[in-house]
């Protein structure tokens, strides 16, 4: 942590406290390209993970072999995890098949990296990927004018497992989730989430700045009509980062002011919390007044989840924000943008059908078929 602006950065080191060179060369690279604190964070735990195993079964991390690397994805799975919380459950907790996936694909980004340093030798990264010829292109993947995109590298060593769905509330489930926040900042989270789409980073790393809830915000030096929240991508001390580089604003409507107000005064109530820019902080935990940071949001919504007696997370949120949007029969490029999407292809997992849509698309054709005939 840098004592000068509390930024956090990561390393990997051994059992003997002695720095991984590469490893962390390959973290402050991440850093360089402006990842997430998050990311990092993710990334040295993979890494640490896989030069742990190499360094137990007396492997050398830089060539270890395909049938290693196969061994070792298979390893990811059947190793138990360790127990996790006061009360660990007596039933062991094992990774799934697509988080060993991902942790060896960041395996093999750090091997792909060593590569122009001379650390790793180029048939070790090599042997992760083929090419393989896209004889049928995805949903929403464009090919090229050139058909120069149909040529792609994909990886020879992981498991495969089905495609997982994605979990959205219904306007039912959205507002019993709302009703059951008992604090103001809460209950103003959960609630600028489910309406602005946002991303858990987005509104963590929120600015006060940021928030342009007057009808006419001119006075502020910002010509955007109406109440809106600014999302915009800048390093914070509580790691929070916006993924999409572009900045945008985002509409909101009277109740996410109105929730605001209730918000402020709740935090005016902390002295501590007068001099923080951030829009959120923290307020009933110490350090008060300090960046609210994503593991404080995650233990929100496993409480509010707890109660509400089905599962509830920051980014079922964004889904439900989408499909919303979608049913209410806005264009593709507005949902787009409100979503901060790069590619229009990023918006086919938000679109989901309700019990009530295939039932009335069935009924529909019923229909149909009963006046023919």
């Amino acid at each position: 942590m840098s004592p000068a602006d509390e930024a956090v950065a990561w390393v990997v080191v051994s059992d003997s406290y002695e720095i991984h060179h590469q490893a962390s060369t390959y973290l402050e690279s991440l850093r360089a390209r402006d990842c997430s604190p998050n990311t990092e964070r993710v990334y040295a735990g993979r890494l640490a993970l896989y030069l742990s195993y190499c360094a137990a079964n007396g492997l050398d991390w830089a060539a270890p072999g395909f049938i290693a690397l196969t061994r070792f994805l298979h390893w990811l799975v059947k190793e138990p995890l360790p127990p996790r919380g006061r009360r660990a459950s007596a039933t062991p907790r094992h990774r799934e098949k697509s988080t060993a996936n991902h942790i060896l694909t960041t395996v093999g980004e750090f091997l792909k990296f060593c590569i122009p340093f001379g650390w790793v030798e180029p048939a070790t990264a090599a042997m992760l990927s083929e090419t393989k010829y896209l004889s049928f292109l995805p949903p929403g993947y464009s090919a090229g004018e050139d058909e120069q995109f149909r040529t792609v590298e994909t990886k020879t060593i992981k498991f495969r497992v089905a495609i997982p769905g994605y979990e959205w509330l219904s306007d039912e489930q959205f507002g019993q989730l709302v009703a059951l926040t008992v604090r103001a900042r809460d209950r103003f989270l959960v609630y600028l989430l489910g309406t602005t789409g946002m991303r858990i980073g987005e509104a963590l790393g929120l600015h006060r700045q940021d928030m342009h809830l007057l009808p006419d915000s001119s006075v502020l030096g910002c010509q955007v009509p109406g109440a809106h929240v600014h999302v915009r991508r800048r390093m914070n001390a509580n790691g929070a980062l916006a993924k999409a580089r572009k900045p945008r604003w985002i509409p909101t409507d009277a109740d996410v002011a109105s929730l605001y107000s209730d918000y402020v005064y709740e935090r005016e109530q902390v002295p501590e919390a007068a001099q923080s820019e951030m829009v959120f902080v923290n307020l009933f935990k110490d350090p008060l007044g300090q960046p609210m940071k994503y593991p404080n949001a995650k233990d929100l919504f496993n409480r509010l989840a707890a109660k509400a007696d089905f599962a509830a997370r920051p980014h079922m949120l964004r889904h439900t924000a989408a499909t919303r949007w979608k049913r209410n029969g806005t264009p593709d490029d507005v949902t787009q943008d409100l979503m901060g999407h790069v590619s229009p292809s990023s918006m086919a997992p938000y679109v989901h059908a309700t019990d009530a849509d295939k039932r009335e698309a069935v009924e529909r054709l019923a229909a149909l078929r009963k006046d023919r005939s």
